[in-house]
């Protein structure tokens, strides 16, 4: 019931209070990211999401545009130049995060589940196998289980084995522990930059 039900529904009230509440800094945002650097205030990708079906993801952007599509890689590195310097304020306070939201009321997300992967990384769809397919049986998260037990820096199967056990265990209680396990992190800025090749690390 509460997977199904009253977690949508709570997502729904918080994400519409929250739109409501936020929008003047929101828009703040935005045009600080227009006023920075050439491009668009929203950044948009595409992950993959309930079911796995892919949706697109928003976020205020943070890198220089196309710096998906250069020769450094997708993620972003501690240091690393293609950041703009107001990317670098609301990448370490996770204001990128808000225009999420959004997808929350579209229902592509949840506050709560596990963080979605892109397409393509770390694998494709058909790549993961049965049992971590799972993690897709619920909404795809702003935070999860997985983001306040290492968030960037825990192995790819690490996170999968992470998110499904969240699946498992999925509750109020424990959406309620994540939520302010997430703003200790926030808060603190802990395991908010890549550091290493977290795809095949032991």
């Amino acid at each position: 019931m509460y997977r199904s039900c009253i977690k949508r529904g709570l997502g729904l009230l918080l994400a519409a209070i929250l739109l409501l509440c936020l929008w003047p800094v929101l828009l703040i945002v935005a045009l600080l990211v227009r006023l920075d650097s050439p491009g668009p205030a929203l950044f948009r990708q595409k992950r993959l999401g309930l079911n796995g079906k892919e949706f697109e993801i928003l976020k205020f952007r943070s890198m220089c545009q196309g710096a998906e599509h250069s020769g450094d890689g997708v993620y972003c590195r501690k240091g690393d130049a293609r950041v703009t310097r107001v990317g670098r304020i609301i990448r370490a306070t996770s204001i990128d995060e808000l225009p999420q939201l959004l997808n929350i009321l579209r229902g592509d997300m949840a506050f709560i589940g596990p963080r979605p992967p892109l397409t393509y990384h770390p694998w494709p769809i058909g790549e993961y196998t049965a049992e971590q397919r799972r993690m897709f049986e619920v909404r795809p998260g702003i935070t999860g289980w997985a983001q306040v037990h290492g968030r960037k820096d825990v192995e790819w199967h690490k996170r999968i084995q992470l998110n499904v056990w969240y699946v498992d265990h999925c509750s109020l209680p424990l959406d309620l522990k994540i939520l302010f396990m997430t703003v200790f992190k926030v808060l603190s800025n802990a395991d908010n930059e890549n550091k290493g090749d977290t795809l095949t690390k032991a």
